[in-house]
């Protein structure tokens, strides 16, 4: 991690530890997903911020070094993007460009949606814009497809996927969730965590993620639990119902959209069809690129690493 400075900020009544390389140049503000860190960026913050870009990866709300507040509604879209643009203005700069990944990106949306002049440009990986339907809340929805089991569904009761994590071990969920290639929803077994995210939780690692990477994420979710991350998910219909007032509302931030082919989120809740069917180009104009990468599953910026980093640059440095 040559080159990555770390520091605490105080942003939005809270502390959040940041990771930063790179002292000159355009910022690049990086959101990670559940159940990640900072670290889920590590080989984009080398690479850009060699590149000349001044490159920033907070540990968002909840998760890693950075406070975590122990009410559930003090996770909504609004806590989090207040943190994001507390740090832009900490930050000293009028605009950055935003790479965002799985709950980052639901979180990118948003600053997308209440800040858009923050925004030069949104590189998006994994969940496309979550189009609000004024009819149905959220996880209501979502249990209306898949059921009680699904993954969604049963992250909602606070206190009760924590004690079922408990059970199998830090490690286990770590590992369970990171190497999974399951397409379409994933279904819990009932009653327990089991397997999961990943009924084919392999043994040893792929090459893309190191016994040092696991224990890395294992080191800070020890230290944490998984309530923090897990309260995103129990603020979906809460963020349903202080959303309405941007109900249609299109996202005109420049956009470059890119999902491995295996990913889960692309591969249920009809998003398929939303993101080629020209459902996401009418909610989001300036669309301009959408990647799909072969045999690359839900996390991308990690088993893909140089590819996105790629991605990220040639579709930055246009602006």
């Amino acid at each position: 991690m040559e080159g990555i400075e770390h520091r605490t900020v105080e942003v939005n009544g809270i502390k959040m530890h940041v990771a930063e390389k790179g002292k000159q140049g355009p910022v690049v503000l990086f959101l990670h997903g559940f159940p990640e860190l900072w670290y889920s960026w590590r080989h984009q913050i080398a690479a850009l911020g060699s590149l000349g870009y001044r490159a920033v990866a907070p540990d968002l709300r909840g998760y890693g070094d950075t406070d975590a507040s122990t009410s559930v509604s003090s996770y909504t879209c609004f806590h989090i993007v207040g943190d994001i643009v507390a740090l832009i203005d900490l930050l000293g700069v009028d605009q950055v460009f935003l790479v965002a990944h799985d709950w980052g990106a639901i979180i990118g949306w948003y600053l997308c949606m209440f800040r858009p002049e923050r925004i030069k440009a949104y590189v998006c990986l994994s969940v496309p814009l979550l189009r609000r339907n004024p009819k149905v809340r959220t996880v209501d929805g979502m249990h209306a497809a898949y059921g009680d089991d699904y993954y969604i569904s049963r992250f909602q009761e606070p206190g009760k996927m924590e004690a079922q994590m408990a059970e199998v071990g830090t490690a286990y969920v770590m590992k369970n969730i990171l190497t999974t290639r399951q397409t379409g929803p994933p279904i819990f077994p009932k009653g327990e965590y089991g397997t999961g995210f990943n009924p084919d939780t392999p043994d040893t690692l792929p090459s893309w993620l190191t016994e040092d990477d696991l224990a890395y994420y294992v080191s800070k979710f020890e230290k944490t639990g998984f309530t923090g991350g897990l309260n995103y998910y129990r603020n979906f219909n809460l963020n349903w119902e202080l959303t309405a007032p941007w109900n249609g509302v299109k996202i005109k931030v420049p956009v470059k959209f890119i999902t491995g082919e295996l990913d889960s989120v692309y591969t249920s809740l009809n998003l398929k069809e939303y993101i080629h069917g020209g459902g996401f180009k009418e909610d989001v104009p300036n669309l301009e690129e959408v990647i799909v990468q072969k045999g690359v599953a839900h996390f991308n910026n990690q088993e893909a690493a140089e590819e996105i980093s790629n991605h990220i640059y040639e579709f930055i440095k246009k602006f």
